[in-house]
């Protein structure tokens, strides 16, 4: 028997934990790949979120830099399957199996990977109820409605970011309720809210995919629209001009790239569900390649499109800046009349509920399996009878009810996206950490060794993007970034010093025994490489 089938805690056809009452205290074993695939079809949504803070920042080539972003993302896909089918027993997603990589190397290093993910997903549900919200009240109300202008404020928050403030106004309120109505779809389990998430991935996937393909067919799409390829600069009176390809000008495609990893990165949730499928030995690795494919058709064609048919003015348009408006010209783009153009505007909105509803789901998951591995607070351990990890729905609730009141979404969006790609950093170092340390385990999926390597790559270029490119996003961002990370130390040492006496739990102690720790001090060079990349591609950026 090998090392990795005596820390499996489950039958091959799934097992669970009881209690002495009898009732069940675990994820469910009812999922396929397919099911993870339409969870996970809500991610091409996220283009709406930063498709016009792409072009805002690097203007014409904003189409080159959604390609590029979506192939590093797939490239870094088979990564995440390998470790994942190392782990068949882990809910949790790429971030958990990353970070048994790191654990014995470091305590601390390991529930960073953790943490960073989840506080990259978790804001998700904020950016998109609001989103969602937003583009209800724009199309039901005149922009200068009373609905649309009364705002409350309560506290100024201008020393974390400029003009960031907490505040309640409409959006506000109509986001909570679909942040309530996605929460209760949760609460029968994943399996239930795979159906639903079925039904409304095809549902808002169509107006996705017609807006990709109309511009093809009709070919209007002109090619001063794409070209030429030169990056957006202001001059001294802050007018938008055509810039050039010197240090400002790669600084600025280090910025988009920064803001469009952040959407094209996200279908590496579908390995979230490694503990919930009926074959996770298979369906993990069909899950995250077949997400991918369908990501990497939608971020290519959609920004096409929407460049090609709207051109660099109609990219700079405010309110496809903010993303307040990308519903509306969406909607345009098929033409037709008021009930054509309503009947869109409410397709996208369920594409924005649906990468809520992925969201929730992925990273409620994450809050689960690193409670019950030792990373944060036993409370969160708790599933209901559903098998719905239910008190970590109500973490990510009760946060993003409190990233609700914040007046800049796209703060948060960049701050939680520093921390997403120190995560996706740390998941791509691992893969190569649990090759030396972890050689004999049987792998269901193994990728090429040029695969690996080219992910180990990807990683050390996210940071790049990370130190270059975060400050276009809001001055002081990589710092807010920073700081946001290292929040998990204290709730670590709570969890691991406080509740646990300094043992990680007996099955996650068996995750961590190995005979050789092959790797030595490789990983501490990885890491040491890492905060040098950052820090120089801080200092070599050129911000106009």
């Amino acid at each position: 028997m090998s090392l990795q089938e005596e820390v499996l805690p489950f039958p091959a056809a799934g097992g669970a934990r009881t209690h002495v009452s009898g009732q069940t205290q675990d994820l469910h074993r009812n999922l396929t790949w397919r099911d993870a695939f339409w969870v996970t079809s809500g991610v091409p949504a996220g283009v709406l979120f930063t498709i016009g803070g792409v072009s805002s920042t690097i203007g014409q080539p904003a189409w080159i830099i959604w390609i590029l972003a979506i192939l590093v993302g797939f490239a870094q896909c088979f990564t995440y399957a390998e470790i994942s089918g190392l782990y068949p027993h882990k809910s949790g997603g790429a971030s958990v199996y990353g970070a048994l990589g790191w654990v014995r190397y470091s305590k601390f290093v390991a529930p960073v990977s953790v943490w960073c993910n989840w506080i990259a997903w978790s804001p998700m549900l904020a950016l998109g109820t609001s989103l969602a919200a937003g583009y209800m009240l724009s199309n039901l109300f005149p922009a200068d409605a009373a609905i649309n202008t009364w705002q409350v404020t309560l506290l100024d928050l201008g020393f974390i970011s400029k003009d960031l403030t907490l505040r309640i106004n409409s959006t506000f309120v109509l986001a909570v309720i679909f942040l309530l109505i996605t929460f209760k779809l949760q609460h029968s389990g994943a399996s239930a809210a795979a159906r639903t998430q079925r039904i409304l991935g095809i549902a808002s996937l169509t107006p996705l995919v017609v807006i990709a393909l109309v511009p093809l067919f009709t070919g209007d799409m002109p090619s001063t629209n794409f070209l030429p390829l030169l990056p957006l600069m202001h001059d001294a009176t802050g007018a938008s001009v055509m810039g050039s390809w010197n240090a400002a000008g790669i600084s600025t495609a280090m910025g988009a790239m920064f803001l469009a990893c952040w959407s094209t990165f996200g279908f590496e949730t579908a390995v979230c569900y490694t503990r919930e499928f009926k074959n996770p030995q298979q369906d993990t690795f069909k899950a995250i390649v077949s997400s991918g494919l369908l990501c990497l058709f939608m971020f290519i064609a959609v920004p096409i499109a929407f460049q090609g048919e709207l051109g660099l003015s109609g990219m700079l348009a405010p309110a496809i800046v903010d993303g307040s408006g990308v519903g509306a010209a969406m909607a345009k783009f098929v033409g037709g009349g008021v009930v054509v153009f309503n009947v869109i505007v409410v397709m996208l909105v369920m594409s924005i509920l649906l990468i809520v509803m992925t969201s929730m789901m992925g990273s409620s998951r994450t809050l689960y399996q690193a409670s019950v591995d030792g990373w944060l607070p036993k409370y969160l351990s708790h599933v209901n009878e559903h098998g719905a990890p239910t008190r970590a729905m109500w973490t990510d609730l009760v946060f993003n009810l409190f990233l609700l009141l914040m007046s800049n979404y796209m703060a948060v969006l960049s701050i939680s996206n520093v921390c997403y790609m120190i995560f996706v950093f740390l998941n791509l170092q691992s893969g190569w950490i649990h090759r030396l340390d972890r050689a004999d385990w049987p792998r269901p999926y193994k990728c090429a060794n040029w695969l690996l390597a080219l992910g180990v790559l990807c990683g050390y270029l996210d940071l790049v993007f990370v130190g270059a490119g975060a400050n276009f996003q809001g001055e002081n961002t990589l710092r807010n970034g920073l700081i946001a990370t290292f929040l998990i130390v204290p709730v670590f040492i709570y969890r691991h010093y406080w509740q646990d006496k300094g043992q990680f739990p007996a099955s996650m102690r068996k995750d961590m025994e190995l005979p050789h720790a092959r790797a030595g001090v490789l990983p501490y060079l990885s890491l040491l490489l890492a905060v040098v990349v950052v820090w120089v591609s801080a200092k070599l950026t050129v911000i106009v």
